[in-house]
């Protein structure tokens, strides 16, 4: 429901000109190019406005010489017709030109910005979220930025020039009536745009959640293609892919509808004026007050001015959209992330790699707490395993310490520095994870394997791999490491995920290390041998295991049992079974699955 609300809100509630604002520090950065470009606009609009008035003078020759020989028009008019027609495209074309730079580097620079930012947002957002639709917005969203440039620079502007240029003419040239019939033909056609496009806008916005919604439906149920083969429910994704559709496109038929009485009305305003405007014409030919060239010059001044006029419903209509489109990520934008870096925050120091978490207290919600008041420490060099039953908060921890969530009260410090004095960025580097679940890019293992620091040599990927008994796997792989994963890692087993994570993390070269879970997926054999290369990648580094299966902790420095978010044991293994506690059920309950098994 969140993201629905999310979807209509900013059409609802925008705030068109302070966004306008903040666009204009896009185009900054090009600001010459964008008063070149207007320039060329201006002159466009010259030299087009300037053709009904050599017209008119061709016209008046052939009409005073009686004669429709071409050869006594003068050849000078005829010239200067077509050197005018040649030179607003020129300028056109030449303001596009200037303009493309400025409208693309817009584009690459707001793109870069969101994706950028949408990095910094606090994991809380991404779990919230919905990608299809997310994803979506923000191509709408970016997009728009061009079509908003578009439509002010070369569409507004200059049918405001050309009206103002228009209104010059007739107002020097001939009676007030002329002005008059103009100035309220346009305003009539602008209001009943502005209210009627208003008005169906509801339509559109509609359009566009559903669009989301459809989309959002779709992306969904393919990432998570292999549950709905599971479950048969092909059809029930279908019906419902197909229900957002329909709706969509019921939409999308009332949208048309009013959009066509919207053109209907915009034409027959337009027919109107031009026909008072032509009637006050053929009547002063009549009375001898203007010649046939003044007829021929206000008609053809009445189609330059209409014809942008008519496209401006359209832009104006289209100028909503985008700036509906642009409020959705100008508040992406806006939104401040949970965690951030306290003002100059230094790089974390890590010269020996002590982890303590001090009276730790969280909650991802106020009325439901996960850890009451947690402390423990991780000496140099050592290994500490918290286990406990599931919801007990063992990937709390986690996650506290990467700093994804910061603590409600307490400290996690490390080597004596508190993580939320320190940059992101450098503890994140200090510190290496192989999670329960690994995802990978959809790209080739190298590149996955290279992902974990820049720079890292072929040598350097070998040695990891060996390490991580990753060898015997790529060698059997007809590209070896230039064989793609699949999105999300798909194409491999979960022992083969758990092999490249860990590899990954030998290439990072953390001096502290989690491991998230790192087994609880897999069989007890494969488990077996990835014990053997964590405990390589553990060595000689500060290491916190969140374990699920006892068998792979029994050799840690010290064991902590989590339940209800409380520390209710700790010590080592042969110790803790001693104690007949919750560690030593916890034992007895998987050596009895286990056997089950065998």
């Amino acid at each position: 429901m969140h993201w629905h609300a999310r979807l209509e809100k900013p059409h609802s509630n925008r705030r068109d000109l302070q966004n306008l604002r903040k666009l204009s520090s896009y185009l900054w950065e090009y600001r010459f190019r964008v008063v070149l470009a207007l320039c060329c606009l201006i002159l466009a609009k010259f030299a087009i406005v300037a053709v009904p008035l050599v017209l008119k003078e061709i016209i008046n020759a052939l009409d005073a010489d009686g004669k429709t020989e071409i050869l006594l028009v003068p050849l000078g008019l005829v010239a200067a017709y077509g050197g005018l027609r040649i030179c607003s495209s020129f300028f056109n074309e030449l303001r596009d030109s200037l303009f493309s730079r400025v409208r693309y580097r817009a584009m690459h620079q707001l793109s870069v910005r969101v994706l950028e930012h949408l990095h910094r947002l606090s994991l809380s957002y991404h779990l919230d979220r919905h990608t299809g639709s997310v994803s979506r917005d923000l191509s709408r969203g970016t997009a728009s930025l061009s079509s908003i440039v578009n439509y002010l620079v070369f569409n507004i502007v200059p049918t405001l020039a050309e009206f103002l240029l228009v209104a010059f003419i007739l107002l020097g040239n001939y009676s007030w009536h002329y002005l008059a019939v103009v100035a309220v033909t346009v305003t009539i056609y602008v209001i009943f745009t502005v209210r009627f496009s208003g008005w169906r806008m509801q339509f559109r916005h509609e359009m566009n959640r559903l669009d989301s919604e459809s989309n959002g439906a779709a992306v969904d149920s393919l990432l998570n293609f292999e549950t709905v083969k599971y479950f048969g429910n092909e059809q029930l994704e279908l019906d419902t892919y197909d229900g957002h559709l329909q709706r969509w496109a019921d939409a999308g038929v009332k949208s048309q509808v009013t959009m066509s009485s919207l053109n209907f009305g915009q034409a027959t305003i337009v027919t109107l004026g031009v026909t008072v405007i032509m009637y006050l014409a053929a009547r002063d030919v009549a009375n001898h007050t203007i010649t046939i060239g003044d007829i021929v010059l206000i008609n053809a001044m009445m189609l330059q001015l209409f014809v942008p006029l008519n496209i401006l419903g359209v832009v104006y209509r289209s100028l909503q959209y985008s700036l509906a489109d642009m409020d959705l990520v100008i508040k992406l934008l806006e939104r401040q992330p949970e965690i951030m870096d306290v003002k100059d925050a230094p790089d974390i120091n890590v010269p020996e790699g002590r982890i303590e978490f001090r009276n730790v207290q969280f909650s991802y919600l106020p009325e439901r707490p996960i850890l009451h008041g947690v402390s423990f420490s991780v000496e140099p060099g050592t290994k500490v395993a918290v286990v406990g039953p599931s919801g007990s908060g063992k990937s709390t921890l986690s996650r506290l310490l990467f700093r994804f969530y910061d603590v409600n009260d307490g400290q996690i410090l490390i080597d004596g520095q508190d993580i939320r004095g320190v940059t992101q960025q450098s503890l994140r580097q200090s510190l290496g994870v192989v999670p329960q679940d690994t995802v990978m890019f959809n790209n080739s293992i190298d590149y996955n394997l290279k992902y974990a620091r820049q720079g890292v040599t072929d040598e350097e990927v070998q040695e990891a791999i060996d390490a991580a008994n990753l060898g015997e796997f790529i060698n059997e792989l007809p590209e070896g490491l230039a064989t793609v994963v699949g999105e999300r890692g798909l194409k491999l087993s979960g022992g083969e995920k758990q092999r490249v994570a860990i590899a990954r993390v030998m290439i990072k070269q953390p001096p502290l290390l989690v491991f998230d879970e790192a087994t609880s997926s897999l069989d007890t054999q494969t488990e077996k041998s990835i014990v053997e290369s964590l405990d390589r990648a553990a060595n000689r580094a500060t290491t916190l295991v969140i374990a699920h299966r006892l068998s792979t902790i029994i050799d840690a420095d010290r064991i902590l049992v989590l339940d209800k978010g409380r520390i209710v044991e700790q010590g080592v293994h042969a110790e803790l079974l001693e104690k007949q506690g919750m560690y030593a059920m916890l034992w007895q309950m998987q050596q009895a699955e286990e056997n089950q098994g065998d």
